[in-house]
């Protein structure tokens, strides 16, 4: 098995309703460290940003506007084969299909406010990690 780093956000729903410690925990139960993690606010060119792979969709004006409308935090997480591991403990993008004990199926409010965000690949997650981390921020579980 493969130690991985994966970009996780905590989207403004669950920031608001005071869902971090609970989420962060789920992570650290199922073997994933969390070796960097901050509480930012995006502006709406950084959502922007972030998410330009999907600036064709028809959703992406809506979720930029999600993104910046609250504080997220974002954290680094490592673990054996962590990009998948992390995408199961988060659960179907869709709550409403997400299996039963998943952070979507249990705190989700919509598939628009889903709680969480994780990087979909290990190329995708040494992107999105370094949109929000600065080199001397990252560090790993042998440091």
């Amino acid at each position: 098995m493969a130690l991985e780093q994966t970009l996780s956000i905590i989207k403004p729903d669950g920031v608001r309703r005071n869902l971090v410690g609970k989420i962060l925990s789920r992570f650290e139960e199922n073997n994933l460290r969390i070796v960097a993690t901050k509480m930012i606010h995006m502006t709406i060119s950084e959502a922007e940003g972030f998410y330009a792979v999907h600036r064709e969709r028809p959703f992406f004006s809506e979720l930029t506007q999600f993104m910046s409308s609250g504080p997220v935090v974002v954290s680094i997480l490592e673990g054996e084969n962590a990009v998948s591991h992390h995408r199961e403990i988060m659960g179907a993008t869709n709550p409403a299909e997400a299996a039963e004990g998943t952070i979507r199926r249990d705190y989700a409010e919509s598939l628009g406010e889903n709680t969480v965000h994780g990087s979909d690949s290990l190329e995708n997650a040494a992107v999105e990690i370094a949109y929000f981390f600065s080199q001397t921020e990252r560090v790993n579980s042998a440091s």
